[in-house]
């Protein structure tokens, strides 16, 4: 099953705008192989556009933390709110329909309170010099625990609608 026999293209690409209005951060819907498929892209911060545009970055960061939050969530069923690498937070909401797995959704691009970001990581992932992550590193924004759990909490209830109208069409 894929999240497309669950719901349109566009019912996703909503959810992942209603989390930028609503959190100001980097929304992402993903199959059950890790890749996003709506058409939808933002970026929290100029520091995550450098990351997701730099492929050696994208892959040692950013796929790299979603596929071990992906796999944390899935074998929890629980939504997991972590750091990335990078040291910015990222949330992971798991998508199942019945006991099937079919992807997850989330967010990522902030840092949680005295968090900071790790430039020497960004660097060595990125090949951009430290001095020049720093510059970008000003323009992540900070965010509180509470906020990335009401964030999960946001999702999960998002995807649970999302299932349960599907579910009530199916039956």
């Amino acid at each position: 099953m894929k999240l497309t026999d669950i719901s349109p293209k566009e019912t996703w690409a909503e959810l992942e705008n209603e989390i930028w209005e609503r959190f100001g951060m980097r929304p992402r819907v993903y199959d059950t192989e890790g890749v996003g498929f709506t058409d939808v892209s933002f970026f929290g911060n100029d520091l995550c556009k450098m990351i997701q545009s730099t492929p050696k970055a994208q892959t040692f960061i950013c796929a790299v933390a979603h596929n071990n939050m992906a796999t944390m969530a899935r074998n929890t069923r629980q939504p997991v709110i972590e750091e990335c690498d990078a040291g910015l937070i990222k949330v992971v909401v798991p998508i199942f329909v019945k006991d099937e797995f079919v992807g997850a959704a989330g967010a990522c691009g902030k840092l949680v309170e005295d968090g900071e970001v790790d430039a020497f990581m960004v660097n060595r992932s990125s090949d951009v010099p430290e001095d020049r992550v720093e510059e970008l590193a000003k323009t992540v924004p900070s965010t509180t625990r509470k906020e990335m759990e009401e964030l999960a909490r946001f999702v999960s209830e998002r995807v649970e609608k999302i299932i349960k109208d599907y579910e009530q069409g199916t039956s």
